[in-house]
């Protein structure tokens, strides 16, 4: 079988919300809105630091698909105050953060078994304050917040290959920036990163096979498996490749923007910038053929994300190996297309009734598993009232 892309099928069921008259789509998704259906409508769980688990309605998989977002929509109304990122969460929140993820993880696992049968996947996303305001996405939500998603790959394998220019492939061109022009010196630079748990690897031996992605990605494997991810120091060392990855975009957007090459004020590690990127001649030169391409072109220019965006995400492998990896988050590009994913969602009503019932459930078995820890509080919504799923009336 032929190793690429796949564009998989999602139905979807109709939107349940009503859009104001005279206001745009991506409008009315930005605002507040949003937020209060995905708590009150498909809310599943929140602690009291207001970690908040829901149902993905429109999401990637009917298989399952959930996320956690930090909503601090109602304590900083603020969009640009809010954080986007693990490194500004508070002590606290990152702690609950890290265990709620890997009890969501470790309940995949047990569900999932066979690498053979399915994909899995858990990352970790940014939205921030500097996403082009006429695209489509959530921009205004601009909170940190985490997918977890497992698809069969019966279906990713029945999947029509993915057009290779897909711009959620590309990442809108700029996932080529990393890869194609930067590749060397961001290992590099990610190479001083002084870790036990996360042993690198490259991303031909890590790749799923059936889709050859990731591709040219700094990835490493977790020595000692998904057992690992109950480790603090685990998750000491994925917020180091955060770190790392957060310098490197910091240094080469503020050379394109100013033509200055400095070490960023906030960096982490100002000597290896001094060292790795401000000495390379073709971090210089990218950085300044880009500058040049902002100057010519608008259409380019407002794509560009000045301030830093992530994806950070780790999944079980063809061998059953936990690979990390970690990309810039650009315009249109989903976390699932870091494994050559791209999804299209369809509305269907009838499809998606059949499969609700399963992905409903399979949500709330994990829920408890959070209940169980003590971590929050379950959130009754109108599909699972008391704890099951109740189907829509017709």
């Amino acid at each position: 079988m032929k190793s690429a892309a796949r564009e998989i099928i999602t139905h979807r069921p109709k939107l349940p919300l009503t859009i104001p008259p005279g206001m745009a789509p991506v409008e009315f998704f930005n605002s507040p809105a949003n937020l209060k259906n995905l708590a009150e409508e498909n809310g599943l769980f929140r602690t009291p630091e207001n970690l908040l688990m829901y149902r993905k309605l429109i999401g990637h998989s009917t298989e399952f698909d959930t996320s956690i977002i930090l909503d601090t929509s109602k304590r900083i109304l603020d969009p640009l105050g809010r954080p986007v990122r693990r490194n500004q969460m508070s002590r606290t929140q990152k702690k609950v953060w890290n265990q709620m993820t890997q009890i969501m993880f470790e309940y995949m696992l047990k569900r999932y078994p066979d690498p053979a049968e399915h994909l899995i996947l858990c990352g970790e996303a940014s939205l921030d304050a500097t996403w082009p305001l006429n695209k489509p996405g959530v921009p205004s939500i601009r909170m940190i917040h985490n997918h977890f998603i497992v698809f069969p790959n019966a279906d990713l394998e029945a999947a029509q290959l993915a057009n290779s220019n897909d711009p959620n492939l590309t990442d809108s061109g700029h996932h080529s920036l990393f890869l194609r022009h930067l590749s060397g010196v961001y290992h590099d630079f990610l190479e001083i990163l002084d870790l036990q748990i996360l042993s690198p690897i490259s991303t031909e031996e890590s790749a799923i096979k059936l889709t050859g992605y990731p591709q040219g990605l700094p990835s490493w494997e977790v020595k000692g498996g998904a057992e690992k991810l109950k480790d603090q120091y685990f998750w000491y060392e994925y917020e180091q490749v955060l770190l790392g990855f957060l310098d490197f975009y910091r240094t080469f957007f503020s050379l394109v923007s100013t033509g200055d090459p400095k070490v960023p004020a906030e960096a982490h590690f100002p000597h290896q910038i001094s060292d790795v990127l401000l000495d390379s001649g073709r971090f210089l030169r990218v950085a300044r053929d880009l500058r040049e391409q902002v100057i010519q072109d608008p259409q380019f220019a407002n794509e560009i994300r000045w301030r830093p965006a992530y994806k950070q995400l780790f999944y079980r492998d063809d061998k059953g190996r936990l690979i990390v990896t970690i990309s810039q988050n650009s315009v249109g590009n989903a976390i699932t297309e870091l494994l050559g994913i791209v999804v299209k969602r369809e509305e269907n009503e009838a499809a998606y009734a059949a499969a609700e019932p399963g992905l409903v459930n399979r949500l709330i078995e994990a829920r408890d598993k959070l209940l169980e820890a003590n971590l929050g509080e379950i959130i009754a919504a109108p599909s699972w009232p008391n704890g099951e799923f109740v189907p829509k009336e017709s």
